[in-house]
């Protein structure tokens, strides 16, 4: 079997590591190529909520290093990986949604939120589908910028892969990656090329809001993966792919 290339774009840290692994043992080989970096706000979320929301763990990391107490709130997760760094941060996670989306935890906590505050703690590019879900749902909604995502510097290799016809996939694991993608396909005077690559490619993205930014900017998208974790989405994509 042929070398399968990978675009992955997950930030430089323990996170692209595990990728890298994942896609070796997968039988493919990771272009590595981080679209994300973290500029922390050094906000802290309130404490007078009932109900807490973290939706990274990035967001947790930081939320540790400072020194809030969720109190008596129900502390709640938008997924697994974020409930493992609750946890491993000293905090107890109260809820985890059975689909690991904005949306799946709106339906998660809807019926209970009447009236009751809650404190949504994330990056500067978070969903709003969790604000107006919650707000919908008769609640008090405060939102705590945590940290800002920036595109990297040097970023941009992956798209020098895909114009040159040379990448087999890409994983995109959120709109902002997408939106990255192309700014630095543009920075490189690639745009059309990449996304005339990317036709050829198999593209795999996470959700879909990713999948609706995608083709908001031309891009065909392959495969959703069937959950929100970056494990199926790199496994989904290449099982396509052989």
């Amino acid at each position: 079997m042929r070398d399968l290339s990978v675009a992955v774009f997950r930030p430089d840290d323990e996170r692209l590591a595990d990728a890298v692994e994942l896609l070796d043992s997968l039988g493919a080989t990771a272009v590595s190529d981080p679209m994300l970096a973290v500029d922390p706000t050094d906000a802290v979320p309130r404490t007078d909520a009932d109900y807490v929301v973290l939706t990274s763990k990035t967001g947790v990391e930081l939320v540790a290093e400072t020194d809030w107490e969720p109190g008596e709130a129900t502390v709640c997760a938008i997924g697994p990986k974020t409930a493992d760094a609750i946890r491993a941060a000293g905090y107890e996670v109260d809820i985890v949604p059975d689909e690991y989306t904005s949306s799946g935890l709106v339906a998660e906590l809807e019926s209970a939120l009447d009236g009751a505050r809650v404190e949504v703690a994330r990056s500067d590019h978070g969903s709003p589908v969790l604000l107006d879900g919650f707000e919908a749902a008769g609640a008090y909604v405060h939102e705590t910028v945590l940290y800002q995502l920036v595109r990297p510097e040097g970023s941009g290799e992956s798209a020098e892969r895909a114009a040159a016809g040379d990448l087999d996939a890409a994983c995109f694991t959120s709109s902002l990656t997408v939106e990255h993608f192309l700014e630095a396909a543009a920075e490189r005077d690639v745009r059309a090329d990449a996304l005339a690559g990317l036709e050829d490619a198999t593209v795999g993205v996470i959700g879909e809001p990713t999948r609706e930014t995608a083709a908001e900017f031309g891009i065909d998208v392959d495969l959703v993966a069937s959950e929100a974790t970056f494990n199926a989405l790199a496994r989904e994509t290449v099982e396509l792919l052989l």
